[in-house]
């Protein structure tokens, strides 16, 4: 039977090494000018502890040849104060985080981190969760930052997510919410707790964009031109998750009309319209249904009835499901009429938000589409949706013998490059080459194939629509 009694003498025995002026064998430049410290240690301690220092020692000490010379290594990325604290860990095995500031422990995470000290950085976490769980609150920029900048801090990333989802008005009031991260604040307003009250949604995300300009007042009849264009700027990616259309019009007059001009052009348009017809003919708002027998779709490859089959799909409802919601499928892009090439695609498409695509195979009566409900962009990169979704029907007439694939792995869900038309996934439905002449159709990031065959196909046609729910 083991008795552990002995070990805080070995604690003390090691710390004691630490401090002592003999023997070490290794020196450590930490920090950067003019706030530099060296510290003085053993190798074989360091080598045992830290995954990262013995990557280093091992080219270090070879290096020297073992010529005798005392072997020294830097951390400028580590601030001194932190290094100490972390060093009387490795040599002792203790940490005592209570008396150390929140932020403090911020740093030794970080520093943890980069230096390899797994066992540390899971339990720095679990201490942050369990007894600094308002001060994350109220300091949520500085966490989200710093867990998603970091692949091993698992735990922390687990708590922003929860916290987005579950409580986003904590994140709306903390002190530090101006300063969040665009993605971030993108990644917030998406949610459907926030969804809930558009306005809300508006007022925080003005609030953050009037922040990101130094000066700028909250009124805006005082700005210049220069103004709106800077916050226009600044807003910009935000403005495609706002569905002002559930706006109130006394909601939509008192506190989006004064900031028109950050709103894209032919958006304000329709936006005035609507909410000057809804105030004269509707004084008081009332939810309306629309059949969706008197609507007709501006297509040449599906009908109506696809576009509420897709329509229902979009709000997860059943295919026996009624909808009682109106809705329209405007068409922003017919292969036919703008060409069909990647480059046309990105230049009308690009900053665009809940769009549909719709495919006509060639040589063939197969449709196939997707639905991407975040805005395509140019630049390569993943983008993040859990509700996209592709599918396939054999020919206009029959909508029921169809395939929907939802996506599985929602960090991959939508694939952007300037050189691709839409991508869902990284192949799953891919449109690519000039002419689209080297499209294809695998399974890897969706639930399921939906072709019989994959591959290539070539593309007769294809249609861009923009879902907008009233």
């Amino acid at each position: 039977m083991y008795d552990n009694k002995f070990l805080p003498k070995l604690t003390q025995n090691l710390l004691e090494i630490l401090e002592d002026n003999e023997f070490y064998d290794i020196t450590i430049e930490v920090g950067n000018d003019p706030y530099v410290k060296i510290f003085r240690a053993h190798m074989v301690i360091l080598n045992y502890r830290s995954p990262y220092l013995r990557r280093i020692l091992s080219t270090s000490v070879s290096r020297n040849n073992n010529d005798g010379s005392l072997t020294h290594i830097k951390l400028p990325n580590i601030s001194p104060e932190i290094f100490q604290m972390i060093l009387r860990y490795i040599y002792g095995g203790r940490l005592s985080l209570e008396q150390y500031d929140t932020s403090d422990i911020i740093k030794i995470l970080a520093a943890s981190s980069e230096l390899s000290l797994q066992e540390l950085i899971t339990h720095l976490q679990l201490f942050l969760i369990e007894n600094k769980k308002n001060w994350m609150e109220q300091n949520f920029n500085l966490i989200y930052k710093t867990s998603f900048d970091n692949d091993s801090f698992l735990k922390l990333q687990d708590f922003c997510t929860e916290l987005i989802s579950k409580e986003p008005e904590k994140i709306f009031n903390s002190v530090d919410f101006i300063s969040l991260s665009e993605k971030c604040l993108i990644s917030l307003i998406q949610h459907k707790n926030i969804q809930k009250n558009v306005i809300q949604v508006w007022e925080h995300v003005l609030k953050w964009g009037i922040a990101q300009n130094s000066g700028l007042s909250s009124d805006p009849s005082s700005y210049s031109k220069d103004d709106f264009i800077n916050l226009k700027n600044n807003l910009q990616q935000f403005i495609p998750f706002i569905n002002f259309f559930n706006l109130t019009s006394k909601e939509y007059l008192d506190k989006v009309y004064p900031y028109k001009k950050v709103i894209p052009k032919d958006l304000r348009e329709n936006l005035f319209k609507y909410f000057m017809d809804q105030q004269s003919n509707n004084p008081e708002p009332k939810i309306t249904t629309k059949e969706t027998s008197s609507k007709s779709i501006d297509s040449k490859i599906i009908t109506i009835q696809h576009a509420e089959l897709i329509s229902k799909w979009i709000d997860r409802l059943e295919i026996t499901d009624k909808i009682k919601n109106s809705y329209e499928f405007k068409l922003i892009l017919s292969g036919s009429r703008d060409g069909v090439s990647p480059s046309k695609f990105h230049e009308i498409c690009d900053n665009r938000s809940h769009t549909i695509t719709i495919i006509k195979v060639k040589n063939s009566n197969e449709i196939l589409g997707g639905y991407n409900p975040i805005i395509w962009k140019s630049d390569p990169s993943f983008g993040i949706t859990k509700d996209s979704f592709i599918f396939s029907f054999k020919g206009k007439e029959n909508i029921e013998n169809y395939i929907l694939s939802r996506v599985k792995y929602e960090n991959f869900a939508i694939y952007n490059d300037s050189g691709f038309g839409p991508c869902f996934g990284d192949g799953d439905l891919k449109l690519s080459g000039e002419n689209y002449e080297l499209s294809c159709s695998y399974i890897e990031w969706y639930d399921k194939p939906i072709r019989e065959t994959e591959g290539y196909f070539f593309v007769e046609d294809y249609e861009i629509f923009q879902f907008i729910k009233d």
